[in-house]
């Protein structure tokens, strides 16, 4: 019975500590979902952006590509 009497009188404390930790958790959740939904935001505009540079060589000389290259470098 002592449990029981104790565990009665505790319950809006271990209530609370519940309540605090789902808190966290979502909190973390959402954070770690938010950092991963800007990684491949990132991600997309990278291999857009190497597509374009892909399609842009693709369609010059291998001569031209190394004279534009040489040009850019010394820039």
């Amino acid at each position: 019975m002592g449990a029981l009497a104790l565990l009665g009188q505790f319950w809006p404390y271990l209530l609370a500590t519940g309540a605090a930790l789902a808190g966290l958790w979502t909190a973390y959740a959402k954070g770690k979902a938010g950092q991963k939904a800007r990684q491949e935001a990132a991600d997309a505009a990278a291999r857009s952006e190497a597509r374009k540079i892909d399609d842009a060589v693709a369609g010059r000389t291998p001569d031209n590509n190394r004279g534009r290259l040489a040009k850019w470098s010394r820039s």
